[in-house]
């Protein structure tokens, strides 16, 4: 009762309303806020606070900008607060007039994220020629998670095409990324997408801010051969996962393109499987299998894993024949 009472209490204001319609709407920070509802920061600020305080809001921090979101709807504020929103009019006028001026800002951040994609297309085109077609990695990574689950990590997330891809089949998903032009892109994607429950924001892969156990699935694509420490990034995704959860890798077996350092920033030249399924074991994940896409001259391998937990025993067993399964 106190709870309900509180979440009352708290939206019982016209602004604060206003403020829980937007961010059901969009991630919003400050600044936007103030521009739409033409109050000062202070005040936008205070309203904010007491919306979080009472659990209505959900606030996270992307560098030095903060953000808000409706709380996540797992919890009885945020399923408050989802019919809160319920509850307002459509044709409330005030409504309306907040809702034309997000759709102004949705608009200014898709045409910066536009700009910014056509600046950087040609180096990441460049980069697929080299591979077999996103569409076929896509396709096999969708054989990988079958299922509907509830909550789905996706590190590296760059535009946010794997929650694009699985939105469908989770309830809820992240996406975190050290990149703000990349997570602008992804987060204009999702907008115009009218995916709301799944977001993005700033994260680093090394010190995930998620605690134990928070995911049934968790993504790594075509981030390893960014990274400095390949362990620690397996180490921390098999820390949020969940037992009988799923974690997938998709990066490029070993080759010889040295250009790629220089050209696009590669620190490793892709992974043996013997090397990624080690990783599984050090950290206490059973590994399955190493599923081969070859391109020209890129070959991308897909290898994934399980919390150990209550899952279904074909997927570790012969554990052996499981790891090498090359499929091609």
């Amino acid at each position: 009762m106190e709870k309900v009472l509180g979440c009352l209490r708290a939206a019982a204001e016209p602004t604060r309303l206003r403020l829980l319609s937007l961010c059901a709407a969009s991630d919003m920070n400050v600044s936007d806020l103030t521009s739409i509802l033409g109050q000062s920061q202070p005040r936008v600020s205070r309203h904010l606070k007491l919306l979080c305080d009472a659990g209505l809001l959900d606030r996270y921090r992307e560098g030095s900008w903060i953000f808000y979101r409706l709380a996540d709807d797992t919890g009885e504020e945020g399923r408050i607060a989802r019919q809160l929103i319920g509850l307002l009019p459509d044709d409330d006028q005030q409504i309306s007039h907040d809702r034309e001026r997000l759709e102004e800002i949705r608009s200014r951040r898709a045409n910066a994220a536009e700009a910014y994609f056509r600046a950087n297309a040609e180096e990441w085109d460049s980069l697929r020629s080299l591979h077999v077609e996103e569409s076929d990695v896509e396709f096999a990574l969708s054989k990988c998670f079958p299922d509907h689950f509830e909550d789905f990590l996706d590190i590296g997330t760059g535009t946010g095409r794997m929650l694009q891809l699985f939105a469908d089949r989770v309830d809820r998903g992240i996406g975190i990324d050290m990149s703000r032009d990349m997570l602008s892109v992804a987060r204009a994607n999702l907008e115009r997408m009218e995916i709301r429950h799944c977001h993005v924001r700033l994260g680093d892969m090394y010190r995930l801010s998620m605690e134990d156990d928070s995911f049934d699935g968790v993504i790594v694509h075509q981030v390893l051969h960014y990274s400095e420490d390949p362990a620690r990034v397996i180490s921390e995704a098999a820390r949020v996962l969940r037992p009988d959860g799923t974690l997938v890798v998709a990066d490029f077996s070993p080759h010889k393109l040295e250009a790629l350092r220089d050209e696009h920033a590669h620190l490793r030249l892709g992974f043996e499987d013997s090397e990624i399924f080690d990783l599984f074991d050090k950290v206490g994940l059973v590994a399955g299998s190493a599923r081969k896409l070859e391109g020209s001259p890129l070959t991308v391998t897909i290898w994934s894993a399980k919390q150990p937990g209550i899952f279904n025993q074909e997927f570790v067993a012969p554990l052996e024949s499981a790891r090498f399964d090359h499929v091609k």
